[in-house]
């Protein structure tokens, strides 16, 4: 008798991410940068570079931190057309994923000068130093270069542990501690694919009704190792 494959799950995400403080867990590759987030309003400069590879957690530290200071957010490719003052009312903004390659230059720059006027705090995410970004206006590099820089890396083993053990008690997810370190051996080190794998496995349980096995978590598994 042929065994049915299982059907590639889709990578979505129906649970919405949770981005408080206490659901950001610390390690090692994370400690130095939260320490900074936590610290404002006293940072050494005005401008903070929250710099880190995909998946490092910046998007979650920029959410903690508009919590705590009122920031609005904006993603570097929506700074086209926009107004800086208005951007910089509240004291605060981050702005998202400067190094896009759409980045507006003329409209960053607006927006730091706006800021420095009004005495605002400006946090910027990005996933290199400024100076790997492609920039060709000199007076937004002179600006960059004054800012304080905060390093994010991948999470380690321990941390993306951490991670995956809250995000499956989270969904009330039985997985075996064999089963789970089956998973972390395997799978990307990032926390973006363990919300999205945790994810996959809380429907595939659903589907079938039962506790999450190593075998079906290497079902689970290989439309991502594929990927």
């Amino acid at each position: 008798m042929s065994r049915t494959k299982p059907k590639q799950l889709p990578l979505t995400m129906p649970h919405e991410p949770q981005y408080g403080r206490a659901d950001f867990l610390v390690g090692e590759a994370n400690r130095d940068a939260t320490a900074f987030i936590d610290a404002w309003p006293d940072w050494p400069a005005s401008v903070v570079l929250l710099i880190g590879p995909q998946g490092s957690g910046k998007t979650h530290l920029v959410n903690i931190w508009a919590a705590k200071s009122g920031a609005q957010i904006i993603d570097a490719h929506d700074l086209a057309g926009s107004d800086p003052m208005a951007l910089v009312s509240r004291g605060a903004v981050a702005v998202e994923d400067a190094d896009d390659p759409a980045l507006d230059e003329q409209g960053l720059f607006h927006l730091l000068n706006a800021a420095r006027g009004r005495g605002a705090s400006v946090l910027i995410t990005a996933h290199a130093i400024p100076k790997d970004w492609g920039l060709s206006l000199p007076d937004l590099i002179s600006r960059l270069r004054a800012a304080q820089p905060a390093f994010l890396g991948p999470p380690d083993d321990e941390l993306l542990m951490q991670v995956m053990v809250k995000l499956l008690a989270d969904r009330q997810l039985e997985v075996d501690p064999g089963v789970l370190d089956y998973l972390l051996l395997r799978m990307e080190r990032s926390f973006a694919a363990a919300c999205t794998l945790v994810d996959a496995l809380d429907r595939e349980s659903l589907a079938r009704g039962r506790k999450i096995t190593r075998a079906i978590a290497a079902e689970v598994l290989n439309p991502f190792e594929d990927e």
